[in-house]
């Protein structure tokens, strides 16, 4: 059987998000297994080199929309162009991030198919797309199929691995037309978030909990109330916590406890309300464990705890822990990391 698989490019501002490369890789792999090809779908303006790369990471061809009016990404008119375009495909593919998620919502409606979210494995039942996926706050693992086509489906950063780029691959990029049209919203412009990893990116993530807090050793600046004086301890305990992840190279993440108390903006949060990461390694300090943290990094590869509770739920999903306080080892475990990468 032949079938064509489209992957949809996520990008800001012609810089693509590593997990659509990931979507491209496992779009080769199931082309491989249906004998069919992998066409890459980019929306946006000034486009073009994005395809040619999307070609250099394994799709066949590309289409794109460029145009002024897709410039700034805006839900209406993306999800207008992609309706027109993925109708002829047997699967299509999207990241799981925050476009991505829209988009495949609004082209399963608009192309009256479903749409399986945020996956972490693929398999083939005939021509029917078998996918795995946490449910119940990541303790079990469903497979799902949808039974209307395009199959629509969202895949998790990190989940898949993501193809080694090709420069001298090569492939047909055409430009799809883009109808005038007005859309509802307007991007009056952007705020920029902190500097440092991404944590949904990141191959290294070190996060901090209501924990980082407690260390009466620690006396605040005079002046300060009760909650101002545990928020600068909390302060302490995270500069120990992005020291790690600084010489890890990797980024700094929290609780939603941390979030709430005021320690950390909530960017940095994960968990079932927050980020959902799958980072190589995932080191967790100060932080019990609570159900709605481990559903968003349960699928990291390595997990180590650092906790004074030996009770803490976070001990029972760690491949390693470290019954202790916490500043007392993170200093101690960023002085021999450093002493061992030679920084």
């Amino acid at each position: 059987m032949s079938a064509k698989i489209t992957v949809y490019i996520d990008h800001y501002k012609g810089a693509a998000l590593p997990v659509s490369w990931e979507a491209v890789g496992a779009a080769r792999t199931l082309a491989g297994q249906l004998g069919g090809t992998v066409t890459a779908i980019v929306v946006g303006n000034g486009v073009t080199e994005l395809a040619c790369t999307a070609i250099q990471y394994g799709a066949d061809d590309a289409v794109i929309f460029d145009d002024a009016i897709l410039t700034d990404y805006r839900a209406e008119p993306y999800a207008a162009v992609l309706a027109g375009v993925l109708w002829d495909a047997a699967i299509v593919l999207f990241p799981t991030t925050t476009r991505g998620r829209e988009l495949a919502g609004m082209a399963a409606m608009d192309l009256e198919s479903g749409v399986i979210t945020d996956v972490t494995g693929l398999a083939l039942a005939g021509d029917r797309v078998v996918a795995t996926k946490p449910v119940y706050a990541g303790k079990l693992l469903a497979k799902v199929t949808c039974s209307a086509t395009p199959q629509i489906v969202t895949l998790r950063g990190r989940a898949f691995a993501r193809p080694v780029i090709d420069p001298a691959r090569t492939g047909t990029v055409t430009a799809g037309r883009v109808a005038p049209m007005d859309a509802a919203t307007q991007v009056t412009g952007y705020a920029e978030a902190g500097g440092g990893v991404s944590l949904t990116d990141a191959g290294v993530i070190v996060s901090g909990g209501r924990g980082v807090s407690n260390n009466p050793k620690l006396s605040p600046p005079a002046g300060l109330d009760d909650k101002q004086a545990e928020i600068w301890r909390a302060q302490q305990g995270f500069k120990l916590v992005g020291d790690l992840a600084a010489v890890l190279g990797g980024a700094v993440g929290a609780s939603r406890a941390a979030v709430d108390a005021g320690y950390i903006p909530y960017s940095n949060q994960v968990g079932q309300t927050g980020k959902v990461v799958s980072p190589d390694l995932y080191i967790a300090c100060g932080i019990s464990g609570a159900i709605q943290h481990q559903a968003g990094m349960r699928t990291s590869k390595m997990i180590v705890a650092i906790n004074k509770d030996a009770d803490a739920p976070i001990f029972k999903l760690a491949r390693f822990g470290v019954v202790g306080d916490l500043y007392d080892i993170l200093p101690a475990l960023t002085e021999a990391f450093k002493e061992r990468l030679g920084r």
